[in-house]
């Protein structure tokens, strides 16, 4: 059997719960990003991380993109709706074209409570939404845009444990 840790940098909750799920199903080890070192990322045989998306970023990716894993398998968590999202920009920002080749990703929606966001990221979503408003017309607005003006404010869940089934059953593939 192949030695599994899923990882993950969670802020507000979304990604945490997908990485206990993930872990309890992979029956893999469970540790939060900020308790791994670089090094110890060279005892698992597969690295599971995942991340929410800020600003086009992955949070705390720079762990698996900097220090290579013998296999790496990346989860995305945030609001949009992968099966109508282009990610690509955003992996291309966090991963060399090398790391992407070998890269499999999965993509799966979160949760937000504006009542709960720090000023950070309250003032981040309301630059986020003036430029939206001042920059596209309303048919010009992507599903995303539509998405983030729609729900602007409020408190929204779209976390799904079915939603983990591809990513188990990939990584149960590698063993």
């Amino acid at each position: 059997m192949k030695c599994i840790a899923v990882i993950y940098q969670s802020k507000y909750g979304s990604t945490r719960q997908y990485a206990q799920w993930i872990a309890r199903d992979l029956g893999a080890e469970l540790l939060e990003r900020s308790a791994v070192s670089p090094a110890s990322l060279r005892e698992y045989d597969v690295v599971v991380y995942g991340g929410g998306l800020y600003a086009g970023g992955i949070a705390g990716v720079d762990l698996v993109a900097k220090h290579p894993c013998p296999t790496l398998v990346v989860f995305t968590v945030g609001l949009a709706n992968p099966a109508i999202t282009d990610y690509s920009e955003i992996l291309n920002r966090n991963f060399s074209p090398e790391q992407r080749e070998k890269l499999k990703v999965f993509h799966l929606r979160g949760a937000m409570d504006y009542g709960r966001l720090g000023p950070v990221h309250r003032g981040m979503m309301a630059m986020m939404k003036k430029m939206t408003i001042d920059s596209k017309a309303p048919e010009e607005r992507t599903d995303e845009d539509r998405l983030m003006l729609e729900t602007y404010g409020k408190s929204v869940d779209f976390i799904e444990e079915a939603s983990i089934a591809p990513l188990v059953e990939y990584v149960r593939g590698l063993l």
